[in-house]
């Protein structure tokens, strides 16, 4: 395969509600089941997981480092949790490092508004534009990025916490963002429908909490790019370098439609609206969800594509689309064996999910799940969206075949 996927965006186990075996060596093998090239570090603010990075990553000399040819990229998630307003603001920002030198000048100056030892992900008491002024102030190459922008909670367009507009939340410092990313509840037609976001570059992560999840969304780049090389492209949203970005079906997310997880309520943003933002049984406020929102900012109609944005392409993980043909749980052995012998047969996962011909998929797995891995690829998919924290269920078109054809694997 001869493009290069990164994602930016995962925890450690130093975070809060991820696995233990958040650790390079899970994460560099599951890399190359993946075919993920680049992985962001995550977490360089917190002492023991930067003192792991130091000791297990290989420098290469050009802002990236190696472990067992897996490369890694300096990068954190900050939550800035600030008045503005006469209004509480919890916002989640990435931060991009060039170097060890950096993350330790930018963690001195983090330190001084929240502890980095409690979280991987440290809550700062720090307005988002004060910190890119600081950070940029003692690291010029680094990159600030709004992360999951549309997200109720901690998100820049947060229905709870957020703001309308990314100069509202970031005031001078506008200039110095140059990209968002888009979340697993929003896909970039979502966020080509407001005007004001068409000069940002939109990335997408996986901001995955165990090594399975790495890469279920990502972003491609056409070659290897060094450190200053990914974050030019990145500014400048280059579609020559930055091809497209892997991304969830929206729809998906846990947060794409409101609801009330509680009362099992989900509802379509107008349907909520006209129940006044309450749920239906129990009348108290709903979560309202990404596409809520979108549709309270938006300025263009759905479907409408700016001049020479940068594509997408929706995918279901591999381990998910096994699960649903044999009809067993993801974590099950049958959909691990069968998982393992496609990855070790043909190619990466993202080579099977996005290149391999039906026919080579099926010399090695079921005709069912090579059917299904085609579908998916051509958007043959049924989808019952998600909301107030609860995953959107995604099922395939495919046909349903008896059991017992299937029992062989």
């Amino acid at each position: 395969m001869g493009a290069f996927i990164a994602d930016f965006h995962i925890h450690s186990r130093f975070s809060r509600a991820t696995s233990s075996s958040m650790n390079i060596e899970s994460l560099s093998r599951e890399a190359k089941r993946k075919g993920i090239s680049l992985l962001g570090t995550g977490d360089f603010t917190h002492p023991g997981w930067l003192a792991e990075l130091k000791e297990e990553l290989s420098p290469r000399g050009d802002g990236l480092f190696e472990h067992q040819g897996t490369l890694f990229i300096l990068t954190v998630e900050v939550s800035n949790d600030f008045h503005q307003g006469g209004k509480s603001k919890r916002i989640h920002n990435l931060i991009f490092a060039p170097s060890f030198e950096a993350v330790e000048r930018i963690n001195r100056i983090l330190a001084k508004f929240g502890s980095l030892e409690k979280d991987g992900r440290p809550s700062l008491n720090l307005p988002a534009e004060e910190m890119v002024e600081l950070v940029l102030e003692i690291s010029p190459q680094s990159l600030i990025v709004p992360a999951h922008i549309w997200t109720p909670w901690f998100s820049l367009f947060g229905a709870n916490s957020g703001f309308d507009s990314v100069e509202e939340c970031f005031g001078k410092q506008t200039a110095n963002i140059y990209a968002l990313e888009t979340g697993l509840s929003s896909d970039p037609p979502m966020n080509w429908r407001l005007k004001s976001l068409d000069r940002f570059t939109l990335i997408s992560n996986s901001d995955a909490h165990s090594p399975t999840r790495i890469g279920r969304e990502a972003n491609v780049f056409s070659q290897p790019l060094d450190y200053s090389g990914l974050i030019k492209t990145i500014k400048e949203g280059d579609p020559t370098q930055l091809l497209y970005t892997i991304e969830f079906f929206p729809q998906e997310g846990k947060y794409h439609w409101d609801g009330h997880r509680k009362c099992g309520t989900s509802l379509a943003p107008k349907e909520a609206k006209a129940n006044y933002n309450l749920c239906p049984i129990c009348q108290r406020k709903l979560t309202i969800g990404v596409m809520h929102r979108v549709e309270d900012l938006a300025d263009r109609p759905d479907g409408f594509r700016p001049p020479g944005a940068i594509p997408c392409k929706h995918l279901v993980p591999l381990v998910e689309i096994i699960s649903q043909v044999l009809g067993k749980g993801r974590d099950t052995v049958a959909v691990e064996t069968l998982y393992e012998r496609l990855t070790h047969s043909i190619g990466p996962e993202f080579e099977i999910l996005l290149e391999k011909e039906e026919d080579e998929i099926a010399q090695v797995a079921p005709p069912q799940v090579a059917a299904a891995i085609i579908k998916v690829r051509q958007g043959e998919v049924e989808i019952t969206p998600g909301y107030d924290g609860v995953y959107g269920q995604v099922r395939i078109k495919a046909k349903e075949e008896p059991p017992s054809q299937m029992e062989l694997f």
